[in-house]
């Protein structure tokens, strides 16, 4: 009976042995030697290019409002009507005006004409020819001076009507129908919401930095799955004492997605650093310990080692290793979970294969 307990057992170390030595299916990746970028993220406030009190050209009574609080309007498009009674009747005045000016200019023609004719003929005076087109001079500079008056009322009236500057929303209303507004008041305020614009404080030692500057990529809080492109538009060369910082202000590139100013959001800057070198591994390929230390699996020879090893930055290129990584020796990505030091592998070399050796 001990004899069979005893070769029970044998069986299963050595069926242990043997499952301990095969070859685990692994996927490797050749550490790249290269700067890896800098990262800086900032947040801010997204504001709107354009954002306009607006008021009326001239005094007046509301008579109408066409828009309100929250309106979407288009450049162009009228927003607030004045009174017009008053400027109408000047208007009807000044045309009258030019229309007496246009006869009194028709008469003195007349009358040049036909003296030119009796001169001709020696029965009129020159210098009687020479008052009558000294007069249709006057007549003709009266019919310019009406035609100038009633174009400066046609613009009176057109001021009566606020149009939209550029398209936007309307953030706010100060007035209403029937109140007396003055010359310069405001009476709307107009925020387009297109091309939006994100303010940023950049750390002082960040300015030089700029020329440096690959990318950005913004995320907003309102959209938090979406991350947008963004551009440097202007840096503010003048640093805030208090913060040791200066501004930057980031234009939004992804003008198909609706944001809104005044949210908040914040803006990732990617630096390249061409001053520094370190081995870059996927990031995958790190391993966390329970007591915070990392480390990361190497094959050589189709045996696994294992390296302790001291991360640095990390990105979207993959994680600096500052330390403990041998150069020119691939690394395990994938299958790397249940490795152990000095444990045979196998090496993947396509998708198909790496598939397989996970569900192994």
């Amino acid at each position: 009976m001990r004899w069979r307990i005893a070769t029970a057992l044998a069986c299963s170390m050595v069926a242990m042995v043997l499952q301990a030595q095969e070859a685990a299916p692994v996927r490797v990746s050749l550490p790249e030697e290269k700067g890896l970028s800098q990262q800086l993220r900032l947040s801010g406030s997204l504001t709107a290019q354009q954002d306009a009190g607006l008021s009326s050209r001239t005094a007046g009574l509301v008579s109408a409002l066409l828009v309100d609080a929250g309106s979407t309007v288009s450049k162009g498009q009228p927003l607030l009507q004045l009174d017009t009674a008053l400027a109408q009747h000047e208007l009807a005045q000044r045309k009258a005006a030019l229309s007496a000016a246009q006869v009194l200019q028709n008469e003195q023609q007349r009358l040049v004409g036909e003296a030119e004719q009796l001169i001709q003929q020696q029965l009129f005076p020159p210098t009687e020819l020479a008052l009558r087109r000294a007069a249709l001079a006057q007549a003709e500079a009266a019919v310019q001076q009406a035609q100038a008056a009633m174009q400066q009322q046609q613009e009176v009236l057109q001021r009566h009507t606020l149009t939209a500057p550029f398209a936007g929303v309307i953030a706010r209303r100060y007035t209403d129908v029937g109140e007396w507004i003055a010359l310069g008041t405001p009476v709307l305020q107009l925020v387009s919401l297109s091309p939006l614009l994100l303010d940023v404080q950049v750390p002082q030692e960040y300015f030089t930095a700029l020329a440096t500057l690959r990318r950005i990529e913004v995320q907003s809080d309102l959209l938090p799955g979406a991350r947008l492109s963004a551009n440097l538009l202007a840096t503010v060369p003048v640093g805030d004492a208090g913060a040791r910082s200066f501004l930057a202000r980031l234009a939004i590139a992804d003008s198909d997605i609706t944001l809104l100013p005044g949210t908040s959001a914040s803006a990732t800057l990617y630096f390249e650093r061409d001053d520094a070198t370190a081995l870059v591994v996927p990031p995958d390929a790190l391993l966390r310990h329970p007591d915070g230390n990392f480390s990361v699996f190497t094959v050589q020879d189709n045996i696994a080692r294992r390296h302790n090893v001291t991360p640095g930055r990390s990105n979207e290129q993959g994680v600096e290793i500052l330390s403990g990584l041998p150069k020119q020796q691939p690394v395990v990505v994938r299958g790397n979970e249940i490795l152990r030091d000095g444990q045979p592998v196998r090496v993947l070399t396509d998708n198909s294969g790496a598939a397989r050796g996970n569900k192994e």
